[in-house]
């Protein structure tokens, strides 16, 4: 990850914060809003998704990208996790998630992004020229045996390290899409699927399924339920079905 694209993760991820404090308590089954010339024009950061109004141990999805992306400039993503800015001990950044993004370019990757205090950010890429319509399971897991040590999951295997993230006991897990764009006018467009979304109520496992706790989303950006316990977030005007 280049310097450049680190410091944009810090500062999606402080808008992120913001944004879940502004809507916490808020819940819901569907929203609709403004349609795809609104998410053009907007300059930086947007986001769809919600938050469990649970602490968890764990978060897991199937994920699918269901439109080829369109990134004109900057990054889409769509992913699961835990934790965020200053949501740490004392304070500091700390999070952990897996998912699939794009840059220019169109391919769709899959990666996972651990921030740890006095770590900095770690990203690496498991795969790239991720198919579209392709299902991919996704989690983040809190380890039974070592409270407070995580690990990335993909397709029911771990394909992480174990990290330590203090503080990780009071989180509560996320599943969101997000663009970030370089300029105004620039129109990045994405519609992605998440299945079966889960929640761990204890390290190691013990799933139930996603609740609904602080929902949110900019204008231009929708999240919609779908039939099977499924949500679609796409920017307006796709023409995505579910």
């Amino acid at each position: 990850m280049s310097g450049g694209t680190a410091l944009a993760v810090g500062g999606r991820r402080a808008q992120l914060a913001l944004l879940l404090l502004t809507f916490a308590g808020l819940a819901g089954a569907s929203i609709a809003v403004a349609g795809p010339k609104v998410a053009c024009d907007v300059r930086g950061y947007a986001y769809a998704g919600a938050q469990d109004a649970r602490v968890g141990h764990g978060i897991e999805a199937t994920v699918l990208a269901l439109t080829h992306p369109s990134v004109g400039g900057g990054e889409i993503a769509a992913w699961v996790g835990v934790g965020g800015p200053r949501q740490g001990s004392g304070g500091r950044d700390a999070w952990i998630q897996i998912g699939l993004n794009a840059f220019p370019g169109g391919a769709s990757h899959l990666y996972y992004e651990v921030v740890r205090p006095a770590s900095g950010i770690r990203y690496r890429e498991l795969a790239a020229n991720v198919e579209i319509g392709k299902r991919y399971r996704l989690a983040v897991l809190e380890r039974a045996s070592r409270p407070g040590w995580w690990r990335v999951w993909l397709d029911g295997e771990p394909v992480s390290p174990s990290f330590y993230l203090p503080g990780s006991a009071r989180w509560r897990p996320i599943f969101a899409a997000e663009r970030w764009s370089v300029a105004a006018r620039t129109c990045n467009r994405f519609s992605y699927r998440f299945e079966h979304v889960r929640v761990a109520q204890a390290p190691g496992g013990g799933w139930t399924p996603f609740v609904f706790g602080a929902q949110f989303h900019d204008p231009g950006y929708r999240l919609v339920r779908a039939p099977e316990s499924a949500f679609v977030v796409a920017t307006g005007g796709t023409g995505a079905s579910a």
